[in-house]
């Protein structure tokens, strides 16, 4: 037995793999939608105001000195 992910393009072919599926050709199964969170929305909120402007300091240094490598 196969498993494989289809993309529905049209509601049409829901009633064609519901069909399908009545007649013992193929099982649905059905999984929960899962969108991607952006990092950016992910880790909202972890440091403080201050700390990020730190860290972007620190970045822009690294960043100097590995020019001048």
């Amino acid at each position: 037995m196969n498993t494989i992910t289809v993309e529905l393009i049209k509601n049409k072919a829901i009633q064609l793999l519901q069909d399908l599926e009545a007649l013992h050709i193929i099982r649905i199964h059905k999984s929960e939608v899962t969108t991607k969170i952006k990092l950016s929305e992910k880790y909202r909120g972890i440091l403080s105001k201050e700390d990020g402007l730190e860290l972007n300091k620190h970045i822009d240094q690294m960043r100097i000195e590995w020019n001048n490598i």
